[in-house]
């Protein structure tokens, strides 16, 4: 006869392998609301406090404390078999135990008294037990290991394999939980924790991190992080930092929209009706930094815009989804990686800095857009300004985006000075930049930007202002006759 614990919050499925472990023979340990659902069920267990002969006390904060269960659980067999007899203590064989939701629970708003009633004491204390006595004991923390916990039963047990990686798995939880505990504790009227602890779960080795020599991996289990290529070879360190980079501008369009991105810039970026022209118009934008990119699309991918895709070099495609005949017509790029885009996931951005890291957090905000100039800007303008600064967002400072209504036509990233940035653009651009909008990331601190811009055709120009030579800005702009709009919000991205 062999016997098994069951104390969990959430009840999903435990009635089923209750079911189970009964039909081979399992006594079952339980109390509380599990013991509650499997008296419910028609499941027979015995009370936790019947066993060991003390009652629940504290309102149910003491009632697994008890040296008949941790001896149980963490008796080694063959050696503490004396001590074990002498004092009652039945070899517990499987723990089934997940933890109060004190996750969801600290993100409620209730107060601290309320909150802390949410730390589970009695379970993480008999998860470590039947963790660390993992060669003698099974230990299950998630439903979702039901089923496997079934099947060894049925078979008989738990290979030394299935302990090992069951426990290694229960003390990546326990290690999750205690972390919430401290973030919560030491974040108390405080915008961010003092000491921070992170997990991350589903991790993989990459090939290699951005050069050969350098190793890497990649952790996460939602967002893009967890995308699995439908086609194609394994994605690399590079395409999951392009595609990361892809996708957060990509999001800021409700219209059909596609955007290409080389080396975490922007190389093409158009909107319009239909998902083939505005490729097609994103893409020449910049052909030649179009090859071997990152495409991202909000549309479902049909046969035409799959053969164009198949028609240069693509590293990765990531759309909201793919039309059966468009997968097969991929299928001829045997090694482009093809993804679907999945919801959006938030959270604070993390940077490793030299002996630590950096956490930066994006709360909701609105700009402040006001005309500044003596001519306001029309409407054609102004939504070429709403374009570019859109896509300004997203590239590298010191970042100048020419656009018009529908597409970016020259780019300017990553330089070290402002108007080099904008004659970079200018240089860029293969269609003529005459009645196209400007969009710069950080205010103008002197006229010489607007006045590149102007030169090449530029006739309206978003920033966010807030430069002491302010005014001398916007009196080159109406000398130009050039329509500024000051947001009030600035977008570095270094």
């Amino acid at each position: 006869m062999k016997w098994a614990l069951l104390s969990v919050w959430d009840k999903t499925g435990i009635v089923d392998l209750a079911k189970v472990l009964v039909e081979h023979d399992y006594r079952l340990l339980s109390s509380g609301g599990t013991g509650a659902a499997l008296a419910q069920a028609g499941v027979p267990f015995t009370e936790v406090s019947a066993y060991t002969g003390s009652p629940e006390m504290m309102h149910g904060r003491v009632k697994t404390l008890h040296p008949k269960i941790h001896g149980g659980i963490l008796g080694r067999r063959g050696i503490d078999d004396a001590v074990m007899q002498e004092h009652g203590i039945e070899p517990i064989d499987l723990v089934v135990v997940n933890l109060y939701p004190f996750e969801t629970m600290s993100g409620r708003g209730l107060s601290l008294d309320e909150t802390i009633e949410y730390i589970d004491i009695g379970g993480p204390a008999m998860v470590r037990a039947a963790a660390k006595n993992h060669k003698y004991v099974a230990v299950v923390v998630d439903s979702a290991d039901y089923g496997m916990a079934a099947d060894a039963v049925r078979r008989g047990g738990f290979s030394a394999e299935q302990r090992q990686a069951l426990a290694a798995k229960a003390f990546a939880r326990t290690a999750a939980y205690d972390g919430a505990i401290a973030n919560y504790l030491t974040g108390i009227d405080r915008p961010f924790p003092e000491t921070l602890t992170l997990q991350f779960r589903n991790g993989r080795t990459l090939r290699y991190g951005e050069n050969p020599h350098q190793a890497a991996a990649v952790y996460g289990d939602a967002g893009i992080a967890a995308e699995q290529p439908l086609q194609g070879k394994a994605m690399s360190y590079n395409n999951y930092l392009d595609v990361h980079a892809a996708v957060g501008l990509l999001r800021e369009f409700d219209d059909c929209a596609a955007v290409i991105v080389k080396h975490n810039n922007p190389c093409g970026v158009a909107t319009g009706g239909e998902l083939l022209p505005t490729y097609i118009a994103a893409r020449e934008v910049d052909p030649v930094s179009a090859y071997g990119s990152i495409v991202a699309l909000n549309r479902e991918v049909t046969a035409d815009v799959a053969r164009e895709l198949i028609g240069t070099f693509v590293e990765v495609v990531i759309a909201t989804s793919y039309a059966p005949e468009a997968l097969t017509i991929m299928k001829a790029k045997e090694n482009m990686r093809v993804l679907r885009l999945p919801e959006p996931v938030v959270q604070d951005e993390i940077r490793s800095i030299d002996g630590g890291v950096l956490v930066q957090r994006t709360e909701p905000y609105r700009e402040n857009w006001r005309v500044v100039t003596e001519r306001e800007p029309d409407a054609h303008e102004m939504r070429a300004m709403e374009l570019a600064m859109k896509v300004c967002k997203h590239t590298k400072s010191n970042a100048i985006i020419f656009a018009n209504e529908t597409a970016v036509l020259g780019i300017g990233a990553g330089q070290m000075n402002r108007v080099e940035s904008a004659e970079i653009a200018v240089k860029k651009a293969r269609s003529s930049l005459a009645g196209s909008a400007v969009a710069s990331d950080a205010f103008l601190p002197f006229p010489d930007t607007l006045e590149v811009a102007a030169a090449a055709g530029a006739t309206a120009l978003v920033q966010p202002g807030g430069s002491i030579r302010d005014k001398d800005v916007i009196d080159a702009a109406n000398r130009a006759n050039v329509a500024m709009v000051f947001t009030g919000v600035r977008h570095f991205r270094h």
